[in-house]
């Protein structure tokens, strides 16, 4: 039992004490840096199965 408690005391101390947790600013600026990246990454995925569905209606229109 004194293993658990202790484990969970260096967890709890870890948390609190020796992680660099960000500043409001630092999460605001990577959180747009995330949406900005994850839509241009849904657009480009979006153009290429647009395209992708043209291609394979012509050629099936064609075949």
């Amino acid at each position: 039992m004194n293993k658990i408690r202790a484990f969970f005391k260096e967890y709890s101390d870890e948390l609190l004490y020796k992680v660099q947790w960000p500043s409001i600013p630092e999460l605001q600026s990577s959180t747009i840096t995330v949406l900005i990246a994850s839509a241009l990454i849904a657009g480009i995925i979006a153009i290429m199965d647009i395209a992708f569905k043209f291609i394979m209606e012509t050629l099936y229109q064609v075949l």
